[in-house]
């Protein structure tokens, strides 16, 4: 590895062979990764994508954020995405924008919880229902109508939990179609906080189902 002089790895960029999460400024979308290379100013990954399959989730130009764990702290560090290559592996090249920062930022945990969902979008209607779900957005698959709406369109967003219904504004972050259906990410603008609370509650008990889901699975000589 050739780093700048005098950098330190973990501290003001990533290690190599460490996991980190990145994250598309302002979008909502968190992806983790594998650090393969630190070079200069230069980062790249191997992202862990399966949950974005068919998408296209970094464009060369976008702002993103990596962040990562030392042993008592997370760091953060601004970059841009530099190059994106596609095929079996799939690899993201960034440079970095800024020096490394301490950051208390809590990561919004996601899950795969199914609830319907209904987005207005001007005077068009969608509705649908979620694939996955986090306090800062979710994505979602609705029926289209009329022409899918682009990145940053705004949406008024209703979604319904088991303990009720909420609505907030919303953003649109990417649009895929897939026939006659649109697969949407979308991030939360404004969403209360105790929304948000509640969003957190429904997905940790999706992902503690998921858990016992696989442990009932897994072979008897396997289980914890």
């Amino acid at each position: 590895m050739t780093s700048v002089p005098g950098s330190v790895p973990g501290v003001d960029h990533p290690e190599e062979q460490t996991e980190a999460e990145i994250t598309l400024s302002g979008r909502g979308i968190s992806v983790t990764a594998r650090v393969e290379v630190v070079q200069n100013d230069f980062v790249s990954v191997r992202p862990s994508v399966g949950e974005f399959v068919d998408q296209v989730v970094v464009q060369v130009g976008d702002a993103v954020e990596i962040f990562w764990k030392t042993e008592d702290a997370q760091r953060a560090m601004p970059a841009e995405v530099t190059d994106v290559e596609q095929g079996a592996v799939i690899r993201w090249r960034m440079r970095a924008t800024g020096p490394a920062e301490a950051s208390q930022r809590r990561k919004a945990v996601r899950g795969r919880v199914k609830v319907p969902v209904v987005a207005e979008y001007g005077s068009i209607e969608l509705r649908g229902n979620t694939v996955d779900l986090s306090e800062a957005g979710l994505r979602a698959e609705f029926a289209g109508l009329g022409a899918p709406p682009e990145a940053g369109a705004k949406l008024d967003l209703d979604f319904q939990l088991e303990d009720g219904g909420i609505r907030t504004r919303a953003e649109v972050v990417r649009t895929q179609a897939r026939g006659a259906e649109w697969v949407m990410s979308i991030r939360f603008v404004n969403i209360q906080e105790k929304d948000q609370d509640r969003v957190r509650r429904r997905v940790f008990q999706a992902l503690r189902e998921e858990r016992a889901s696989k442990a009932d699975d897994a072979p008897p000589d396997l289980r914890g």
